[in-house]
């Protein structure tokens, strides 16, 4: 009898090693690509410092042409400390030839993806957790440390436990006013934030069709909320469209052998998903919209790796059209994921009506989201967001609530001043 077959990741992992790996095995892996930001950079630096001889220069990377580092978290009011450890970690990029994404061109997941420097079949990792944004490419993409990094930089590798996978069968189609963020939250309802562990969540089943790019990077992206290794997706068409044009080609899919091992199956009917939000101070802390407490709302935020796309600040213009715009006492943030998705809204005019409607543009980058640039709420103000974190501190003040929720909820309540639930507003 032969053996059982492989999960998406066992596959993708097994190429990344040279070697016939199963969940559990140690995979010692050349990654494809390797992003680090100015977040993480700097103290990789460091780690690398300390792997040389006393008195030794850094060395130049092993692979500087797999390498990216992106200036995403910093920015001119991140303050005289932080722009020095950018600067050094951009010297460091220049002395070496490493590609670079300069502050304002946008989130380095976003720029990775929309720019076609993942592809399917591939190992890509970053030093920032929110790396398994990649899975939705039918990547093995995931988060590494600064030491991990530092381990890039000096050998090229890298080495990864082989994860279990669990199985998220997704079934019918979203309903009106609900989106790709509501059924992230859903899982992390159901899950919790660490009930996937470092396993590999596999969407599967026929609602994965009815999805488009955008909500695949959401679903990946916020896999690791559920405390997931990867969030990997399967190579369709969808996939093969997105990449088009893109990309130089559409590397070498994988997809799960029929009687590959599950931990275990979580089924999921699309269209039984309803509008979710997070509460303050925990993404599984989550409950339906329409059950949400009466409660003010005083920032509105738009934008992050989660949801700062074409697509998401579309949807939340059509509720702020609808709604007349922005409710007196509301502010609204909004921060496109990258230069082109600015430039997109820009083109079509809708950036300047955002602006006419009393929104405030920041910037494309990380923006108000891990607190290190952009606006910082104010204490004891309750801000709704399009994020994918809302532990006390998150957005710079330890002393402000944060909501986490779908751009069209957001929107409905930047429109209302209050939680309200999308679907009374046509959008």
């Amino acid at each position: 009898m032969g053996r059982q077959g492989k999960t998406i990741a066992e596959k993708l992992l097994s190429r990344a090693a040279g070697a016939d790996l199963r969940a559990g095995d140690l995979a010692i892996c050349e990654p494809h690509v390797a992003m680090g930001t100015d977040g993480s950079i700097p103290m990789a630096l460091d780690y690398l410092q300390q792997m040389q001889p006393e008195g030794a220069q850094l060395p130049a990377p092993a692979f500087p042409q797999r390498l990216l580092f992106a200036f995403d978290h910093y920015g001119a009011a991140s303050g005289p400390k932080s722009l020095a450890l950018q600067e050094r970690a951009r010297s460091y990029a220049r002395q070496h030839g490493v590609r670079m994404f300069e502050v304002g061109e946008g989130i380095g997941h976003q720029l990775m993806i929309e720019r076609g420097l993942v592809l399917p079949g591939q190992l890509a990792v970053g030093a920032d957790s929110h790396a398994v944004s990649y899975g939705a490419l039918n990547a093995f993409g995931t988060g590494i440390g600064s030491s991990d990094l530092a381990g890039v930089l000096q050998c090229g590798q890298v080495w990864l436990k082989v994860p279990a996978t669990l199985r998220i069968r997704l079934t019918g189609r979203l309903g009106p006013g609900v989106s790709a963020k509501d059924v992230a939250l859903a899982l992390a309802r159901r899950l919790g934030a660490d009930g996937a562990s470092y396993l590999a969540l596999e969407f599967a089943g026929s609602g994965v069709g009815g999805l488009d790019m955008d909500d695949r990077i959401v679903l990946a992206n916020m896999s690791v909320e559920m405390g997931a290794k990867a969030g990997l997706f399967p190579f369709d068409d969808c996939t093969a469209s997105y990449l088009q044009g893109r990309s130089r080609g559409l590397g070498t899919p994988v997809c799960a052998d029929s009687d590959a091992g599950y931990v275990g199956t979580v089924e999921l009917d699309l269209s039984s998903v309803a509008p979710q939000l997070a509460l303050p101070h925990r993404v599984d802390n989550v409950t339906d919209l329409a059950a949400a407490p009466d409660t003010k709302v005083d920032l509105v935020y738009l934008g992050t790796c989660t949801g700062g796309r074409a697509k998401d600040l579309r949807e939340a213009l059509g509720v702020l059209r609808a709604g007349g715009g922005i409710a007196r006492g509301v502010r609204l943030v909004v921060t496109p994921a990258s230069d082109s998705v600015r430039d997109e809204l820009a083109a079509a005019g809708e950036l300047a009506e955002f602006e006419a409607l009393g929104a405030e543009i920041q910037p494309p980058g990380c923006g108000s989201c891990c607190g290190t640039c952009g606006t910082v709420p104010a204490a004891g103000s309750n801000v709704v967001s399009t994020a994918n974190r809302n532990f006390k501190g998150r957005m710079g003040n330890r002393e402000a609530s944060i909501f986490l929720a779908s751009p069209r909820a957001c929107a409905t309540a930047a429109v209302h001043g209050r939680l309200v639930e999308p679907r009374q507003d046509p959008s």
